[in-house]
């Protein structure tokens, strides 16, 4: 038994392992696997400080990645521990296992991530048919949640970029769109077309080669001082960066 129990966290838990498997069982549309932590202690998330003092257990029941077609059920063993520090405001504290588990989660973490990625490729509705065809169950306004609740992505600092002015009340206030012209990507919003907000922004972006930009004497002047050794190519009025990027925001 314990070869097999050992198998299951070779199979299951190999980014997580400090989980010790204990139990594994089936009731038909239902795996449901024991598992506990097997590390002696975790730090405070109130002061940071290393406890091993035991205050108490609870069971939590995270769902988990389906497997054959069949739901998985984690029956994970939580000690709540005391903190040593007599200051810390958090006087007692769950453990949790990383990369598989956060406070309050009905699912872990490896099944949140997996959700997501189906609510950015599909939405909310068709999401949560396809969650469903998996065998998990899920709104899909929970899809959408979870994909709102995504870490916004770093922009890459773009190697060409595009500079053109946008409206915001046209013939009374303009700001700026800088576009990565090689994918055709909006890249960021300036709330003005000033040269120093220009330069200010290509200042911070180090790794830009050309730029691309209207013929404006300010965007020429704030390309000169924030970018003094990229390549400046200047378009003709037909040639609207903004009208592109207002097009690729749209489809």
């Amino acid at each position: 038994m314990n070869e097999v129990m050992l198998r299951l966290e070779e199979l299951l838990f190999l980014s997580a392992p400090e989980v010790a498997v204990v139990s594994a069982e089936e009731d038909g549309e239902v795996i449901r696997i024991g598992i506990r932590c097997r590390a002696g202690g975790t730090l405070c998330p109130g002061c940071g400080v290393w406890s091993n003092r035991v205050h108490g257990s609870y069971l939590r029941f995270p769902a988990d990645l389906p497997s054959a077609g069949r739901r998985v059920v984690l029956s994970l063993q939580v000690r709540r521990f005391a903190c040593t520090v007599t200051s810390c405001k958090r006087r007692t504290f769950a453990e949790q296992i990383p990369g598989l588990t956060r406070r309050y989660s009905r699912w872990t973490e490896r099944l949140r991530s997996v959700l997501a990625e189906v609510g950015l490729a599909l939405a909310g509705r068709a999401g949560a048919r396809i969650a469903d065809v998996f065998g998990i169950s899920v709104s899909r306004d929970t899809v959408l949640w979870l994909v709102d609740a995504l870490p916004e992505p770093q922009p890459r600092t773009p190697r060409v970029v595009g500079v053109d002015e946008y409206a915001m009340r046209n013939g009374r206030v303009y700001g700026t769109v800088l576009v990565e012209v090689e994918s055709g990507r909006p890249v960021d919003l300036l709330p003005d077309r000033e040269s120093t907000t220009l330069a200010a922004w290509l200042s911070e972006r180090p790794g830009i080669e050309v730029i691309c930009r209207d013929r404006a004497p300010f965007f020429a002047e704030g390309a000169r001082e924030g970018a003094p050794t990229a390549l400046q190519v200047a378009r003709g009025p037909r040639r609207r960066l903004a009208q592109h990027a207002h097009l690729r925001q749209r489809t």
